[in-house]
C-alpha cells in the first residue's frame, strides 16, 4: 500500500510511505522518483554498515521501530528511510501507529517538504516512546506497591505467577522502546556527522533537540531496567519464601508424625508376651502416649518460633 503526501501525482510527492508494498508499487515509486526502494531484508541488516549508508544523492537508513501486537504486546519492525532533498521514502511492512500521528501532523503544516517529514517522524517516534515509558513506570509503581504492600503473604502462587508475567511484560516492552530509540538516535548522529558533500540539509538545531530527548528517555529506561530488574528479583524472592513455608510445613508434619508411628509401631508387634495386653487400661494408655507424643513437637516447634 502506498500513502502519499501532496497529492496522488508520485512525481510531485514529497513523502511516500509504503506499507508492505508489492513488486509494482516498488517500481512506480522507482520510476517516479529515480531512487532505489529498499527491501524488507535490506531494512533489517544490523550492521551499521548497512543501516546508514549515503547513495546517489540521497540517504538510506533504517532502524526498527515500535508496533502493536495484540492489544497489549509490542513488537520491533525493520523501518527504511530514503531521503532526497525532493522526497522521503519510508518502506516498512507492519501499521506503526506513530507513523498515523506523523501523517496527521505533516499534513497539517504548511511547509511540506521531506526533511519536514523525517523530523516530524522522528519527533512523534520520540514523544509516543516518552509516553509509552512513562506508562511502563506507572506499570512499575503499581507493581512495586502490590509486591510490597503486603510483603508477599498475601498473594498466591497463582498471583505470583501472574505477576512474573506483568514484569515480563513491562522489560519487554521497555526494551523495544530503547531499541527504537537508541536507532535513531544513530540515523540522527549520522545524519549530523557524515559531512557528506551535497547530501539533503536537515535542520541541526531540530536533530540535536531529537537527540537530547533521546538521550534522556535511554537513560530514563535504563532506571526502568534496574526497577524491573528489582522487582523481578523480589518476586522471584517471595516465590521461595513461599515454597520455604510449604517445605517447612510438610518438615513439621512429617517429625511430629514420627513418634506417634513408632509408639502405634511398637504396640503392633506381634509378641506372645506382651505386659500391656493384659492391663485394663492398656489401650487408653497407647492412645494416651500417641496424643502426648505427637504434642510434644508441636509445643517444642511452638517455642523455638518455627510455626
Amino acid at each position: 500500500m502506498i500513502l502519499l503526501h501532496s497529492g496522488e501525482d508520485l512525481g510531485a510527492a514529497t513523502w511516500i510511505d509504503l506499507l508492505a508494498p508489492t513488486a509494482e508499487e516498488v517500481e512506480r515509486v522507482r520510476e517516479a522518483t529515480g531512487l532505489r526502494v529498499p527491501t524488507e531484508s535490506d531494512i533489517s541488516e544490523i550492521e551499521s554498515s548497512s543501516r546508514l549508508m549515503f547513495e546517489n544523492g540521497a540517504y538510506y537508513v533504517s532502524t526498527p521501530l515500535v508496533a502493536p501486537r495484540g492489544e497489549d504486546e509490542l513488537m520491533l519492525s525493520p523501518v527504511g528511510f530514503v531521503l532526497s532533498s525532493r522526497v522521503l521514502i519510508t518502506v516498512r511492512f507492519a501499521p506503526i501507529r506513530s507513523f498515523d500521528a506523523a501523517h496527521d501532523a505533516f499534513g497539517a503544516q504548511s511547509r511540506r517538504t521531506a526533511e519536514e517529514a523525517l523530523l516530524r517522524i522522528f519527533e512523534v517516534v520520540v514523544d509516543r516512546s516518552a509516553d509509552k515509558l512513562e506508562r511502563a513506570g506507572g506499570q512499575c509503581d503499581a507493581l512495586s506497591l502490590g509486591a510490597f504492600r503486603s510483603g508477599g503473604r498475601e498473594a498466591g502462587s497463582g498471583d505470583l505467577r501472574a505477576t512474573l508475567g506483568r514484569v515480563g511484560n513491562v522489560a519487554d516492552r521497555t526494551s523495544h522502546i530503547r531499541e527504537a530509540l537508541l536507532g535513531i538516535g544513530r540515523i540522527l548522529a549520522f545524519l549530523m556527522e557524515s559531512g557528506i558533500e551535497d547530501a539533503p540539509p536537515v535542520s541541526a538545531a531540530r536533530m540535536k533537540a531529537i537527540r537530547a530527548d533521546v538521550t534522556s528517555l535511554t537513560d530514563y529506561q535504563a532506571h526502568l531496567s534496574a526497577k524491573v530488574q528489582f522487582l523481578l528479583d523480589a518476586t522471584l524472592g517471595f516465590i521461595n519464601i513461599e515454597q520455604n513455608e510449604i517445605v517447612k510445613t510438610l518438615t513439621i508434619a512429617s517429625v511430629v508424625g514420627i513418634p506417634p508411628v513408632l509408639v502405634v509401631g511398637i504396640y503392633g508387634m506381634n509378641f506372645r508376651v506382651m505386659p500391656e495386653l493384659s492391663w485394663r487400661f492398656g489401650y487408653p494408655m497407647a492412645i494416651a502416649l500417641v496424643v502426648v507424643s505427637a504434642l510434644i513437637p508441636v509445643v517444642w516447634f511452638k517455642r523455638r518460633g518455627w510455626m
